[in-house]
């Protein structure tokens, strides 16, 4: 299959200390990390596509540890994470759902505590597009403190024949969380759920 080509990247870090109420003790810190790559089926239909998979694993790989760097470089104080792609005009939605696999393959590798699905979205659209990357708890999808989306967009990606993928990752629930639910502390483990 084709190199993989990244024109730029990016990793950034919000750290969020309230919301209003008062202010937490440890901040909540949320990354993102985002690759502009060039996208190889630009401009017509290709049949087989699925060998780019394979090609956007050390992409993958690369950001995750990007992400865990970027927290403090303890992948234990990982605890949420999503994936997205935003695929240039040129592209198709299919060619965003190559980033599943390397993406949250990616993130469960590098992260001890990690059975629950990775959420994910995607979406065809042009140069400073905006996405909202969903967020789950890594360890079971059901605790809704954990639910969350980071927004995420370049000013001038992707262009038509480019794609966006994305990784997130946060440190802990949403500051302020009382919506009840599963506590991240009685978390089973067992399935990924709970």
């Amino acid at each position: 299959m084709p190199e993989v080509i990244v024109r730029k990247s990016f990793v950034s870090v919000d750290e969020i200390f309230h919301e209003g109420g008062p202010v937490a003790p440890v901040p909540l810190r949320r990354a993102a990390a985002g690759a502009v790559i060039e996208n190889p089926f630009a401009g017509r239909f290709v049949e087989e596509i699925a060998g780019f998979i394979d090609d956007l694993k050390p992409l993958g790989l690369k950001m995750a540890r990007d992400l865990v760097a970027a927290l403090g470089g303890d992948a234990s104080v990982v605890e949420g994470y999503g994936k997205g792609a935003i695929i240039g005009e040129d592209g198709e939605l299919e060619h965003g759902a190559l980033w599943h696999a390397p993406g949250g393959y990616s993130m469960r590798e590098l992260l001890p505590a990690s059975k629950a699905i990775v959420p994910s979205t995607k979406k065809v659209g042009g140069p400073g597009t905006r996405l909202d990357v969903p967020v789950t708890h890594c360890n079971a999808s059901y605790v809704r403190s954990h639910f969350d989306a980071i927004e995420v967009g370049v000013n001038d990606a992707p262009r038509a024949h480019e794609m966006l993928v994305v990784l997130v990752m946060t440190t802990g629930a949403r500051i302020h969380n009382r919506a009840g639910g599963l506590a991240a502390a009685d978390i089973k483990g067992e399935d990924g759920l709970k």
